[in-house]
């Protein structure tokens, strides 16, 4: 009997986690600028309260950096004619100072990450264990949707701000990577590997 796979959902969650994150940034970032007020550095900043005191969906645009006379100039002015000011490093920030080093090296990263994932969801016990799938499924397609930035923007753009904690400025890509990783994690713990049946061996009955 064969074993029930599970690479639908690994595919469907990368699918759908890679388009809810690039449709939440391109319709926030769009949103955002029409009522954005300049800023002291020639940029632009658009905010939209979402809970009082706590959280609110935040955008920057670089006045400085124009866009790239390039085949990528329509995907990143469909939002603004402005750029996005983005983060150039990982999660929350990290090796952002950098800049433009710091994104090759994290987009080189990613790259290695969503070949390894594919990689690793043509193992047989992969496909047949569907938290693993689920967790898998997010992660690329986080990763996927960060490394879209990378490439067409030189960055991440973020919008989600837990201001009243100080919270770094987040997107979605961010939240199927923590939760995909958090699965990872527990599926380390609780789950134990799924192991393949072996076939019997075949007997030649003697006449």
């Amino acid at each position: 009997m064969p074993t029930k796979s599970y690479r639908w959902l690994l595919v469907t969650l990368a699918v759908v986690g890679l388009a809810v994150d690039q449709g939440s940034k391109y319709g926030m970032f769009r949103w955002l600028y029409q009522d954005s007020v300049e800023t002291y550095d020639g940029g632009r900043r658009g905010e939209a309260e979402v809970v009082t005191g706590w959280f609110r969906f935040t955008a920057e645009f670089d006045g400085s950096v124009p866009p790239c006379d390039c085949s990528f100039s329509g995907l990143q002015t469909w939002s603004a004619p402005l750029m996005p000011r983005v983060n150039h490093g990982a999660l929350f920030g990290m090796g952002g100072q950098h800049k433009g080093g710091a994104n090759q090296i994290f987009a080189l990263i990613s790259l290695f990450a969503a070949g390894g994932i594919c990689v690793w969801a043509t193992w047989k016990s992969t496909a047949a264990d569907g938290w693993l799938c689920a967790a898998l499924g997010l992660i690329l397609g986080g990763t996927i949707g960060n490394l879209y930035d990378r490439i067409v923007f030189n960055g991440v753009r973020d919008f989600l701000y837990f201001y009243k904690i100080e919270w770094p400025v987040f997107n979605v890509a961010d939240c199927c990577l923590v939760a995909g990783a958090g699965m990872l994690l527990a599926h380390a713990f609780l789950f134990p590997p799924v192991e393949e049946k072996a076939e019997a061996p075949k007997t030649t009955a003697v006449a």
